[in-house]
Order: C-alpha cells, then sequence, then structure tokens
C-alpha cells in the first residue's frame, strides 16, 4: 500500500452536537486510518473535537473492535500518549467485479490488507448463470475472510439503463436488461449489496488503498475490458443522477472513424484505447487469450501490434485528458485498471506533451498524469471498498490540516 504524508491535506472535522455522532465516529476512523495510528490528544486537535468527545468515540470504537489500543508512544518528556490503530481484524468486506469475461472476487479487512482471491472466467454472461456464479464465489470468499463480513460491493460496466448502449456489444454484460441487479445480486448471496459501475469503483479503491489516498480531487481513466472514468470531488465519488457520470468510452474521439464495439456508434474513444480492441488486434496475429501475464510478456518483447496499439491509445487519450481537466479541473488524472503496470506507463509516457489546459500551470504538486497503484484488481477492491468507504469516510465539511498538525 502506497504511503503518502498528509500535512496540508483537507482533513474531515467533527461536529461536537451528538446529532453529529455518526459523522465523528467517521472523522476518527478515517483519521487514523490514513496517519496509521494516532493519540486522542492529535485526534482532537486535528478534527476539532472535545477531548470528551474523542475520549468517547474512541471508546465506542474500541467496543465495536473497530479500533484498537497499540500501547504507548514514547514523544519526549511526560507520560507518553495511547495510540490507537484501526483493527483489522474488527472486519472486512467482499468486492466482486463481474466483467463481460471473467469475475473476480476478493476480501478486504479494514486495514486495507486482501485476505483472500478469486478469479472466475465466465463461460457466458446471462443472469442466472452469473447469479449462481456469484452466490459461490461469495460464499468461498466469506469463508475464509476470518472475521465478520461487514458488507458486499458489486461493479459491473456501464452505462446502466441507457436506450442503445446497455447490455450490448463485447464489453457489456448481455441480458441484464430490465433486471434489478443490486436486489438479484443481494438475493442470491443472502445480504444487501451496493452495485456500481466499475470505473467509478476503482476511483474509490484508489483513493482509499492507492494514489488518491492524500489526493481528494482527481479522475482515474479505468481500463476493464471497455474503458471509463471514475472521478473522486471532494473526497468523494461523483456518481452523476443515475449512475452514469465518467462514460468516456462513447466519448467521439473520431467522427465518422472505426464502429463501436459496444454503442454501434462510430469513432468512440472504446474502438482506440480499450483491452477489447488491443485483444482483437493480437487474435488476429493468432495470440488468443491474452492474459495480463502475456500482455506483460508481450510488452517486455516489443511485441509490434501491442507497441502501435499504445501509440494509438496515448493519441487519442491525450486530448481526453486535457478535455477532462478543463471542464472538472483535477489535482491529477490517474490510468489503472485491468493492464499490466508497464504498459500503462509506457501510455503516459507516449502521450508525451500534452495538449495545453487549465493544468498547463508551472507550479504543480503532481504530474498531470500518474498511474494506479491500487493494481490490476482495481475494480474488485473498489468494489470492497465501496461498503468500507460508506463506513469510515466522513461526508460533511473539511479543514485544511496544519501542516505538523499530526505530530502533536
Amino acid at each position: 500500500m502506497t504511503v503518502h504524508t498528509l500535512d496540508a491535506y483537507p482533513v474531515a472535522i467533527g461536529k461536537n452536537p451528538e446529532r453529529s455522532r455518526e459523522h465523528n465516529r467517521r472523522v476518527v476512523l478515517d483519521l487514523v486510518r490514513r496517519h496509521g495510528s494516532l493519540g486522542r490528544a492529535q485526534i482532537a486537535k486535528i478534527t476539532h473535537l472535545t477531548p470528551q468527545a474523542v475520549a468517547n468515540i474512541v471508546e465506542e470504537l474500541m467496543g465495536e473492535e473497530l479500533l484498537k489500543e497499540l500501547g504507548r508512544r514514547r514523544t519526549g518528556r511526560g507520560q507518553p500518549p495511547i495510540q490507537f490503530a484501526v483493527n483489522p481484524d474488527g472486519g472486512a468486506t467482499i468486492g466482486v467485479e463481474i466483467a463481460a469475461d471473467h469475475m473476480v472476487t476478493v476480501g478486504l479487512d479494514l486495514a486495507g490488507v486482501l485476505r483472500a482471491e478469486r478469479v472466475t472466467r465466465l463461460k457466458n454472461t446471462k443472469p442466472d448463470y452469473i447469479l449462481k456464479t456469484f452466490a459461490a464465489e461469495h460464499a468461498a470468499v466469506a469463508g475464509a475472510l476470518g472475521c465478520r463480513l461487514l458488507g458486499t460491493g458489486v461493479v459491473m460496466p456501464g452505462p446502466f439503463e441507457i436506450d442503445g448502449m446497455t447490455s450490448v456489444g463485447p464489453t457489456t454484460l448481455s441480458g441484464w436488461v430490465g433486471i434489478d441487479a443490486r436486489q438479484m445480486l443481494s438475493d442470491a448471496c443472502g445480504q444487501q449489496v451496493v452495485v456500481e459501475n466499475d470505473a467509478t469503483a476503482a476511483a474509490v479503491g484508489e483513493r482509499l488503498f492507492g494514489q488518491g489516498l492524500s489526493i481528494p480531487n482527481f479522475c482515474m481513466i479505468y481500463f476493464g475490458v471497455g474503458i471509463g472514468l471514475g472521478m473522486i470531488q471532494e473526497g468523494a465519488p461523483y456518481r452523476g443522477a443515475f449512475g452514469n457520470a465518467g462514460e468516456i468510452g462513447h466519448v467521439t474521439v473520431s467522427p465518422r472513424g472505426r464502429p463501436c464495439p459496444s454503442c454501434g456508434q462510430r469513432g468512440c474513444l472504446e474502438a482506440y484505447a480499450s483491452a477489447y480492441v488491443l485483444k482483437e488486434k493480437l487474435q488476429a496475429i493468432g495470440i488468443a487469450d491474452t492474459e495480463l501475464d502475456d500482455l506483460e510478456a508481450l510488452f517486455n518483447a516489443s511485441n509490434p501490434v501491442l507497441m502501435g496499439w499504445i501509440d494509438e491509445a496515448a493519441d487519442h487519450l491525450a486530448p481526453i485528458v486535457a478535455m477532462l481537466e478543463n471542464i472538472l479541473d483535477p489535482q491529477t488524472i490517474i490510468l489503472g485498471g485491468a493492464l499490466p503496470e508497464p504498459v500503462i506507463r509506457e501510455i503516459i509516457t507516449r502521450m508525451g506533451s500534452l495538449p495545453t489546459s487549465v493544468a498547463s500551470r508551472r507550479q504543480r504538486e503532481l504530474p498531470r498524469v500518474i498511474h494506479g497503484t491500487s493494481g490490476q484488481l482495481t475494480a474488485a477492491l473498489g468494489a470492497a471498498a465501496l461498503p468500507l468507504f460508506d463506513i469510515v469516510t466522513p461526508k460533511l465539511e473539511t479543514s485544511i490540516a496544519a501542516t505538523g498538525a499530526a505530530q502533536a
């Protein structure tokens, strides 16, 4: 897991009235999780909560086994403060990525440690088959967690319920039109699940466990089978009115260009920069059923088809990056997902000099584009992070933490 400093990071502040108790719990959990360990006085100083309120919350979270005591830390004179940390055995969440050709199921504890992982190839995407497979995989991972299950998140490729763009083509799930996926998946595993599109979930995962840990405003271009966009604004995911925000795969990048494999339009980004198109190109030269390890080996061998696709993807993604910067003004744009890290790094390199945008500032804390660090399980980890996000992440106003505040 990537560790970041939190100086000048927008830290959620507490609300002392009792009516804000749930918010205050999230503030404390989020803060302790980000720092690794903190004492009560440090928590009170950073969150603006009273010492008594912090003491009550810490005791409550300890009673629920969400926090644990680490002992005292030597800081100089006087009685060393007792340190508290998130208890990894306090609970875990399950995340499931249902893609067009595979299902990934993971178990993630409160400290963000991967406790279980299963990958299953899908023979088809019909609901009956998917639901049966989902129930079996969920049960297997739940049995391997070793602690209580706090929630389940499921991610599926979007867009959701759009005429002419739903459940068609090789990058979507056929047969799911008009189906209440959340309810059917909940029934299949015996508990309520959270359903999200894969790119948004990937951004949540990157926010909690990857590069986005100390970046409250970023965009994530996500390579699944297709290509999508997750957006984090002020630390929380932006979903749009109907859960379809970020459907950049169907932005036209080449008028009258190639037919899109999913929506039937021409010149969509997905027709040039998606993993599905790459695999089609490789199949045309006799390289079929390419896995992630295969792609990395092809990259290391400078396979001309793969390198040509990287060039083409970079050419079409560069103006998309500038467009997103002009519209959303993020701190940075993260590229990640179901491609080997060296391939993603090479795409970023080959973007070269990006088009001018509002992000073209001399003084920048971050590059305009960076690669994600939550790995090739990004979507599944993001799915597991969805219920965790609701447990540990505050939703109200924030305050810029003073430099060195965590050192109190």
